[in-house]
């Protein structure tokens, strides 16, 4: 995932559609004729005022802050209370995966729902107590992939860039120390020689 497009609305970004594929909760607040499909449902071809449906974040977001609203939109449930006190006990112990693939990148969007900026704290201590466990887990040589199944977007990519990161550094450590083991022993071998050369004399 490229990170320059993760945070930033970008229509040519794929990362950026993904996110706002994720549904958010939202209810009609007028009749809306025709569009019945939306509702799986419903039998009628118009959406009623007062229906609830789970739209993607790209429909909800400019339909819910038009000039005259046609929808009402609400905070995902995982940005919610419940889920937010969860995340304060432990966030590390949570598997952000199954709360959603793009956890923190959708939180961004949603958080302006929040007057309180309760969400926007979250997201924030969130990141902040699982970056070190995240940044230990690449260390490792081989990789968990339980451990690597429970991270969000945001966190598999960080982890597979600092994972290379590590291992790369490492590759040139271990060869740094070959070549220096090796510029040592003819060093020692050049001593020796002149050593020898000078008991000739």
């Amino acid at each position: 995932m490229s990170l320059c497009y993760s945070y930033t609305p970008n229509y040519f970004s794929i990362e950026d559609i993904l996110v706002t594929q994720e549904r958010i909760p939202s209810k009609f607040l007028v009749n809306v004729p025709k569009l019945g499909k939306l509702n799986p449902s419903a039998e009628e071809n118009d959406i009623k005022q007062g229906t609830a449906l789970d739209l993607p974040f790209w429909l909800a977001d400019p339909l819910s802050f038009a000039r005259h609203p046609l929808i009402s939109i609400e905070l995902p449930r995982v940005y919610k209370e419940a889920y937010r006190e969860i995340l304060k006990a432990d966030a590390t112990a949570v598997d952000l995966h199954k709360l959603g693939l793009y956890f923190y990148e959708l939180g961004l969007y949603v958080k302006r729902l929040d007057p309180r900026r309760e969400v926007e704290a979250i997201l924030l201590h969130t990141f902040r107590s699982r970056f070190k466990e995240l940044m230990d887990f690449a260390d490792d040589v081989v990789c968990d992939p339980v451990k690597q199944n429970r991270l969000d977007m945001l966190e598999r990519t960080l982890f597979q860039k600092a994972h290379f990161s590590r291992m790369q550094l490492k590759s040139w450590l271990n060869n740094s120390e070959m070549r220096l083991e090796a510029a040592t022993m003819v060093i020692n071998h050049k001593k020796r020689k002149r050593i020898d050369v000078d008991d000739l004399f």
